[in-house]
């Protein structure tokens, strides 16, 4: 297997893993204090949900548009097969002796399925919205401004999937309806914060892979 090709499962399996993860922890909210003004109230799933856009970023840089959307279509797929068998799971009777009884199981995991229609749906516009802007504004700076390219698709993207994401939630009352616009924000203000100081960590994983490449193609 050539290098490129091993680089490029390990970012799809990394993209993969944390859209799932994501899916499964969102039902708790974390307040984050980040500033010692300000805390971040959002979903666990969002923690690391902006390093998914790092990644698409990172495969639309060296793979294309085609490649980078086939890594979006694995994770969906992945999703909906975890969704699956969490339903299943769902729907089977606890024993007597089990350390999870059917409704600690169900208050966790068993709104996953409502969940998941909408997590789904905000997951796949904004990723093929990211991989779009992302090839657009870097045919327009002609390759240049690797930071802008990154940047500017990622907070289109994050706007667009904490909006219909959350907003989702709340029409199924997962999540409260007077909670809808600080949530949006707070969710979105964090992804953005923390999009902006990973920029250095998009700059080291452009380097390192660029370099693989590179000595692959030497040999």
């Amino acid at each position: 297997m050539l290098v490129s090709d091993k680089i490029y499962a390990l970012l799809c399996a990394f993209f993969s893993v944390i859209i799932i993860v994501g899916n499964l922890v969102y039902q708790k909210f974390v307040a984050l204090p980040l500033f010692p003004f300000h805390t971040f109230e959002l979903s666990a799933g969002a923690v690391l949900y902006p390093l998914t856009f790092l990644i698409t970023d990172l495969i639309t840089e060296f793979y294309g548009k085609e490649r980078a959307n086939f890594c979006v279509k694995i994770a969906m797929t992945m999703n909906i097969f975890v969704a699956v068998i969490i339903i299943f799971i769902d729907h089977l009777t606890a024993t007597s002796w089990s350390k999870i009884d059917n409704a600690t199981f169900h208050n966790v995991f068993g709104l996953f399925s409502i969940a998941f229609l909408g997590s789904v749906l905000a997951f796949y516009i904004a990723q093929r919205v990211d991989i779009i802007v992302y090839s657009w504004i870097r045919r327009l700076t002609q390759d240049r401004f690797l930071w802008v390219r990154s940047n500017g698709s990622t907070a289109l993207s994050l706007l667009i999937d904490t909006s219909i994401v959350i907003s989702l939630l709340a029409f199924f009352k997962i999540l409260p309806v007077d909670r809808l616009g600080p949530l949006i924000m707070n969710s979105y203000s964090y992804k953005l914060f923390f999009t902006l100081l990973s920029t250095p960590l998009f700059y080291v994983s452009v380097m390192l892979i660029r370099h693989r490449l590179n000595g692959e193609s030497k040999t």
